[in-house]
């Protein structure tokens, strides 16, 4: 276990004395025409931009992404974001004794706990068709992806179990909806939820740091999942053509607006769940953790997130347990 000082604890002009994970790099140009190397750096916690100006070139061409570093130097703050200023860098090796998962962010929901949790929905599936096709879906390799990779890179549920976590959230509300309208087709549903985001054991890359691949980048979660689902559907005779229809609908459909990279908008009531449920728990997923991230900075907003449009305020309102001794009835 390492023992340092997470990224998200320091402030402008701490110091970094840090084993770090190197996400990115490039070498670029200032405006003076001086050449400074340019890199993501990140902890557990969370990911910082880094620079350094002199002193790198020995080390440029043995560096490559997903590679853990021993950096010294500084935090500073550019256009109000926080930043590495990188004084001295080297590549850590087996004497220092750590590892890429050191690293990377995980879910604080226990693992096996969430397994349990998903076989019961999986044996909750009446549809012999659906619960044919998820017994398909989930062998061995794509389950091992699926329980392991992050739901985004960045935003919401961006750590190693994230989508499972993410998933088993929506599936959560979507039951109760079914419970509020019982014309819901629960097992429709239910199974939209569980696949809606399967593209994404082949759109990240998590091995080491959490990145697109190219696949992902030319292809897209969506479509990926909705090929893997007509491609297993194929194998199953006569699975219906309309369950088949309405099925990829919920996954096609499940960002909601056609500039939101979904094919289609959302046109059944099934849809329109998973939508919502979608958009409910990733945003209040990625709220917290802004939220928590800058906790302790002493500021009363967030710096400005450009996906949430918005800075947010993070005073907390305390309970009281003041009781009322006079009430007027």
């Amino acid at each position: 276990m390492l023992n340092q000082t997470k990224l998200n604890q320091l402030k402008n002009q701490d110091k970094v004395d840090h084993f770090l994970l190197l996400t990115n790099f490039s070498l670029k140009s200032a405006k003076t025409g001086k050449n400074f190397l340019d890199m993501e750096l990140r902890d557990e916690t969370v990911s910082l931009n880094a620079k350094m100006w002199s002193g790198f070139e020995s080390i440029l061409g043995n560096i490559k992404s997903g590679i853990i570093v021993k950096v010294l130097g500084s935090v500073d703050e550019f256009n109000n974001q926080q930043q590495i200023k990188v004084e001295k860098i080297r590549i850590a090796d087996k004497n220092d004794k750590i590892m890429v998962d050191d690293f990377l962010p995980k879910s604080k929901r226990d693992l096996v706990e969430m397994e349990n949790e998903f076989k019961s929905i999986l044996d909750s599936i009446d549809s012999k068709y659906l619960k044919l096709l998820l017994k398909n879906i989930f062998n061995v390799e794509n389950y091992s992806k699926y329980k392991k990779v992050p739901a985004g890179k960045s935003w919401h549920h961006a750590y190693i179990s994230g989508l499972f976590e993410h998933t088993l959230e929506i599936i959560k509300i979507c039951d109760l909806m079914c419970k509020f309208h019982s014309e819901a087709n629960r097992d429709l549903l239910i199974t939209g939820a569980i696949l809606h985001d399967l593209g994404k054991i082949e759109e990240l890359e998590f091995s080491t740091g959490f990145d697109y691949t190219d696949k992902g980048k030319l292809v897209g979660h969506i479509v990926i999942a909705a090929n893997i689902i007509e491609n297993e559907i194929r194998k199953i005779e006569n699975f219906p053509e309309e369950l088949k229809n309405q099925l990829l609908h919920i996954v096609l459909s499940h960002q909601g607006k056609l500039e939101f990279a979904s094919p289609v908008i959302p046109k059944t009531l099934e849809a329109i769940i998973l939508y919502h449920a979608d958009e409910l728990s990733a945003k209040s997923n990625a709220y917290k953790n802004a939220i928590l991230s800058e906790k302790e900075s002493g500021n009363s907003w967030t710096k400005y997130l450009p996906l949430a449009e918005t800075s947010l305020y993070l005073k907390k309102v305390e309970s009281s347990n003041d009781e009322f001794k006079e009430t007027l009835f």
